[in-house]
């Protein structure tokens, strides 16, 4: 706080002075201090190939594959250590949140390397789950939201890990996705703390230099894509009951409806829709359409960008704008997914013998 103290002996400005000094040279130290932590990430990152490629974490190309070569598995593992670290400098003011990371990345890694059952692995999620909304204070909404609010995290964790499959694209998602959470806590309504929002930005870019590649150096794994859709989950939650603007589900629109109509398109024609697949629209163009994955992934991220442009720059609170938006885009989609997959594929039933 400044006080006036009389301008003739310059005490006035002398404050002045040293109060700015003092904003300027925190505003530097933090950037120094995250331009540090993105050094770090990178090391890290290069310290985990080798610890895979020596204990053989590397993911071998299978029928349902996008991929045809062997690569290193596992490389989003940094999405869930950078905040870990993070913690440790910027403060820990969300623990149950970073356990519940922690939980769900520790699982999915060790699925990545050696498969599990999937009742152990539900388990965990849960886990991770009740504690996210131990740290969102959710316990406190009625049950009926509760209930609605583990099936969405959980739909959601899933169908983040699904859309998984190509170059550049779980990692793409995931920064435009956060950049846009991070503009909004910057300019229009402070919701999380900013350096957790930068610190996971930073470990994507990290990320996204090894995978966003025609060759990628390393794939996301389940400990990239699931800790990364609880990293986004976590931010994007804490922004709705912030706002109470439900709208802000349209950060998923795009990976929401390639899943869903997936599921839908599936259930038409009488597949078992947990069995593991390659339906999804991103897969056709990337596999039958032979479109290179980075086209196919930049696609999606630029339509995902302008859908939160439209939604930061209008800001729509209303849920029948929510309700429009989906029934709209939803058609769109469906639409375009009939012009390039065809119907017979989309519907007709596979005659089994």
């Amino acid at each position: 706080m400044i006080v006036w103290e009389g301008l003739n002996n310059g005490k006035f400005i002398y404050k002045i002075k040293l109060t700015f000094g003092a904003i300027i040279g925190k505003v530097f130290m933090n950037e120094l201090i995250l331009l540090i932590f993105f050094f770090l990430l990178f090391v890290i990152e290069l310290l985990y190939f080798k610890i895979a490629d020596k204990y053989n974490i590397i993911d071998h190309p299978n029928h349902r594959s996008s991929h045809t070569k062997v690569t290193i598995r596992g490389g989003g593992i940094i999405f869930g250590i950078a905040l870990l670290l993070g913690a440790l400098y910027f403060g820990c003011q969300y623990g149950y949140f970073l356990m519940g990371l922690f939980l769900i990345s520790l699982i999915s890694f060790i699925d990545d390397i050696k498969p599990i059952s999937n009742r152990i692995r539900i388990i965990f999620h849960l886990i991770a789950v009740m504690l996210l909304f131990y740290q969102l204070r959710m316990y406190d909404l009625p049950f009926y939201w509760i209930a609605l609010g583990f099936i969405f995290v959980i739909g959601t964790i899933n169908a983040i890990n699904f859309m998984d499959g190509i170059n550049g694209i779980t990692g793409g998602f995931g920064l435009v996705t956060l950049f846009t959470l991070y503009g909004i806590n910057k300019y229009s309504v402070s919701f999380t703390e900013g350096n957790y929002l930068a610190i996971s930005i930073l470990s994507l870019i990290v990320f996204n230099f090894f995978n966003f590649r025609i060759k990628a150096k390393c794939f996301a794994g389940d400990v990239g894509s699931v800790s990364l859709a609880f990293i986004i989950l976590f931010f994007l939650l804490q922004l709705i009951i912030k706002t109470s603007n439900l709208n802000y589900l349209l950060i998923l629109l795009v990976y929401g409806l390639d899943t869903v109509t997936t599921i839908i398109f599936r259930a038409l024609r009488k597949e078992d829709i947990f069995k593991a697949h390659r339906s999804h629209f991103y897969q056709f163009l990337a596999n039958e359409k032979k479109i290179p994955h980075l086209m196919v992934a930049v696609a999606y991220i630029v339509v995902q960008g302008i859908i939160d442009f439209i939604l930061v720059k209008f800001n729509p609170a209303s849920v029948v704008n929510l309700i429009l938006s989906v029934v709209i885009t939803a058609i769109i989609f469906i639409l375009m997914r009939i012009h390039f997959e065809g119907s017979n594929k989309l519907f007709k039933v596979k005659k089994t013998y």
